[in-house]
């Protein structure tokens, strides 16, 4: 009887339209969609008051990410990757500065003319303000700064933490195309992105072409960044094609969708200067 009742309430939902009542037969055979609707308002938070960043990132350690988008003058962008090669790996490689270098591409497929390129501090903000205090006393950068301002129409950059359970980027041989996948996130959701991506991760682990995971903390905010690294793009297909085959992987995109407002990739090439090749 309680199983009856609760179809009953669940079959039939109402609304006010001109001081007139209007109510909508739902089925309660189609099962997906009753689920995609509760799971709009039904949130499968962690009850624990806590930030977001501290649920969700690895909290042993405090690796802060900055990703710089560049959007370089047509003409310029041989001369601007010149000297990107000639200083970006110099601060890389120089302990002086608690900075690495994780990637650095340029955009093949999706915004024209951009330059990529992602940064990791380890030991957070403190390690950041460290760098550009240091960088400001550097002449060659000065310098370079300088330069590059010429060649740019615009840039932009964002601050990210890394997903728990997502592997941290490491250096890697090539060749490699990368993909960015981006998305922009309803307000709210970034801990239902979570949830789903922890056991969707584990799908996507066979051909080692998960990089890394970021959300952002600066910049656009419940924005998501992953990145993969593939062959070719018809190793790309061939690899997401293949992640439907898995039991779940069908679930997490179902439910993921309806979180997001907006998404974008990029098929990225690394240049010289990038760790990830």
């Amino acid at each position: 009887q309680t199983k009856l009742k609760l179809l009953r309430v669940s079959s039939v939902s109402c609304r006010r339209n001109d001081n007139s009542y209007l109510c909508l037969a739902v089925s309660s055979t189609r099962y997906k969609e009753d689920s995609w609707f509760k799971s709009l308002f039904v949130r499968k938070v962690d009850p624990r008051k806590d930030a977001h960043a501290n649920l969700l990132t690895k909290n042993e350690e405090s690796n802060l990410y900055k990703i710089q988008f560049h959007n370089v003058k047509p003409e310029c962008l041989d001369a601007y990757n010149k000297i990107c090669e000639e200083i970006l790996p110099a601060i890389h490689a120089d302990k002086y500065y608690p900075c690495e270098l994780v990637g650095t591409w340029n955009t093949w497929y999706g915004e024209q003319d951009q330059a990529v390129h992602l940064w990791r501090y380890r030991g957070g903000y403190p390690a950041l303000t460290e760098v550009m205090t240091k960088l400001r006393e550097n002449k060659e950068f000065v310098e370079y700064r300088k330069e590059r301002g010429k060649m740019l129409l615009s840039r932009r950059n964002q601050l990210l933490l890394e997903f728990s359970f997502w592997n941290e980027p490491v250096p890697r041989e090539g060749p490699n195309i990368y993909e960015l996948r981006s998305y922009q996130l309803r307000p709210g959701t970034m801990i239902e992105w979570g949830n789903y991506w922890a056991r969707a991760i584990g799908y996507r682990q066979h051909n080692s072409e998960a990089v890394g995971g970021f959300f952002s903390q600066i910049g656009n905010l419940y924005m998501v960044h992953h990145l993969w690294a593939y062959k070719d793009l018809q190793s790309r297909e061939n690899t997401r094609n293949a992640a439907w085959q898995h039991e779940g992987w069908d679930e997490v995109v179902y439910y993921t969708v309806p979180l997001i407002q907006h998404m974008d990739s990029r098929i990225m090439i690394p240049t010289k200067a990038s760790p990830l090749k």
